[in-house]
């Protein structure tokens, strides 16, 4: 039996917590639950907030869909694609958008540019990711090498997370090891 809250073991693990240079954008969810999922996710990967394009749900209903997550991420709202484009153009995000297109890329050979903060953005349940946004992003797929070829899109924003997280350590790790082959020191 667990000796400790939720959120008090959320606040002991905080002490330690990695947050990362990478966030998540969501359009105008039909689902709460999906958003939910999403913060969750964003708080156990570390990035470092999720924007909502649309509106956001009370927190009364977030906190228990996110496990109780949604207090611990920061959560901005954009009120339409274009303002949130606008925000992402002023604070220099790589946009990065999750979309079956002809031109998008496999996350597997995807190079993130970590000199910039990165965004992932994924879309509405049915219709997917405004034009707009699509048009100002990097396109990226997640292989489904299955009879099926449309994850749910919080599934598809877990994967993507995953991914950035794991380039983004490994980009660390090579430069600690370059660093470190080289006897250049840090303060």
């Amino acid at each position: 039996m667990r000796d400790k809250t939720r959120r008090q073991r959320y606040d002991e693990k905080k002490q330690s917590a990695k947050t990362y240079p990478i966030s998540i954008a969501t359009v105008n969810f039909m689902h709460d639950g999906n958003l939910g999922y999403i913060i969750r996710s964003a708080a156990c990967f570390g990035a470092e907030c999720v924007h909502v394009i649309g509106s956001v749900p009370d927190r009364s209903v977030l906190n228990p869909l996110s496990g109780s997550l949604s207090d611990y991420v920061d959560i901005k709202q954009h009120n339409t694609p274009v303002e949130f484009l606008n925000y992402a153009k002023r604070e220099n995000l790589q946009v990065v958008s999750a979309e079956l297109a002809p031109h998008a890329i496999s996350i597997e050979k995807y190079q993130f540019d970590f000199d910039n903060p990165v965004c992932i953005v994924v879309g509405h349940e049915e219709v997917g990711i405004p034009t707009e946004i699509i048009r100002n992003s990097d396109a990226v797929y997640i292989p489904m090498p299955g009879v099926g070829y449309c994850l749910n899109t919080a599934q598809a924003g877990n994967i993507l997370l995953y991914e950035a997280v794991k380039k983004y350590e490994a980009k660390l790790r090579y430069i600690q090891q370059w660093t470190e082959s080289r006897d250049i020191h840090f303060p």
